[in-house]
């Protein structure tokens, strides 16, 4: 059956892994759509117009590797306070979301505002020191060179900006299951998040 699923949460706290774990276990489609924000964003820096290259945006735009740079984070979360490049990626959002075979999408306001009748909403969270020590060995294993005390300082602001912005702040919505995994393991953290999805499964 078609179901969506809607994950949300801030950078670094296990959504994007466990979206990926749970659209593996029920054979649904998934898209990271931070990825979009981050290929506006990507553009931006190369001296793109948000807005125009927002409209314009391919899904091979997504493909490139280079995305998950801290620059190119930064310029996402930039680029996504602007309620215009909002609007424009929404469609994108909502179309992969209504496919027949299921679909589990995460981001920030997937169970807000893009899918706010999803069958199953996780927030997903963990402390801002969790989050920055798992963002600092990642970026350390792909050979770049960051401190512990950047990057907390950068998953801070992320944190600030997401949540303040006036169009799509990062919220919890109402009817949520919060999974906080700053003390749990990849394996539970997964199958919490199955659990919920298989519920509204049970539910039809």
């Amino acid at each position: 059956m078609r179901l969506t699923v809607a994950i949300d949460g801030p950078a670094a706290a296990g959504k994007g892994t466990i979206s990926k774990a749970v659209a593996a276990h029920f054979g649904f489609a998934h898209l990271d759509t931070g990825l979009l924000y981050r290929a506006v964003g990507a553009k931006v820096l190369a001296g793109g117009d948000p807005v125009a290259v927002a409209n314009a945006l391919d899904p091979a735009d997504l493909e490139d590797e280079a995305l998950r740079t801290p620059a190119v984070a930064q310029a996402a979360s930039e680029v996504a306070v602007i309620a215009d490049v909002r609007a424009a990626l929404v469609d994108f959002q909502r179309k992969f979301a209504a496919r027949a075979d299921g679909a589990v999408l995460d981001g920030r306001d997937i169970g807000t505002v893009i899918c706010p009748d999803a069958a199953a909403k996780l927030f997903v969270t963990a402390s801002a020191e969790c989050r920055a020590a798992r963002r600092y060995k990642e970026l350390r294993d792909k050979g770049l060179d960051v401190t512990p005390e950047a990057v907390l300082a950068d998953v801070r602001t992320r944190d600030a900006r997401d949540s303040s912005r006036e169009t799509a702040p990062l919220i919890p919505a109402a009817d949520a299951v919060l999974i906080d995994t700053s003390d749990m393991t990849i394996t539970q953290a997964v199958a919490r998040a199955v659990a919920v999805v298989q519920a509204a499964l049970d539910r039809g």
